[in-house]
């Protein structure tokens, strides 16, 4: 499920988003970092902790930060719908699965809660052994 090799020169806000946190995920990145602050607080006697000095830093967490929202935001959404898919794929192929579990991201948050309740009460019933061993399996040999 590769893209074609044109599209691979093509790079989107995704793809940007994808390498940079991969790069900036990185113990190197986290220990660049923190030698840009320590570089800064041992600068502060020189500069005399001026309001400058301190804004230096200040301005450009921020903008570091708040840049690093969308990226993160984009990530966790990609990986999201990349981990959906997949389980909906396992609920699909499973006969057993409530195939209406497949758009359960989209339902309202009484639905969610409701279907919630249903796999509370699975699973009292599993534990307290009405339904099966604790593996959800009914056993046999149990009677």
């Amino acid at each position: 499920m590769r893209r074609d090799d044109k599209d691979e020169t093509k790079w989107t806000f995704s793809k940007l988003a994808h390498k940079a946190s991969a790069l900036l995920g990185q113990s190197s990145a986290f220990a660049a970092a923190c030698a840009i602050i320590i570089v800064w607080a041992l600068t502060g006697p020189v500069f005399g902790y001026s309001d400058t000095w301190q804004l230096i830093v200040n301005t450009g967490t921020t903008i570091i930060t708040f840049l690093m929202v969308f990226l993160v935001q984009n990530t966790q959404n990609r990986d999201a719908r990349a981990l959906h898919l997949k389980l909906d794929e396992l609920l699909r192929s499973v006969k057993q699965a409530r195939n209406n579990l497949i758009d359960l991201e989209n339902c309202t948050d009484e639905e969610i809660d409701q279907i919630e309740r249903q796999f509370h009460a699975l699973k009292r019933k599993t534990v307290n052994g009405t339904h099966g061993s604790q593996t959800g399996r009914h056993d046999k040999t149990k009677a």
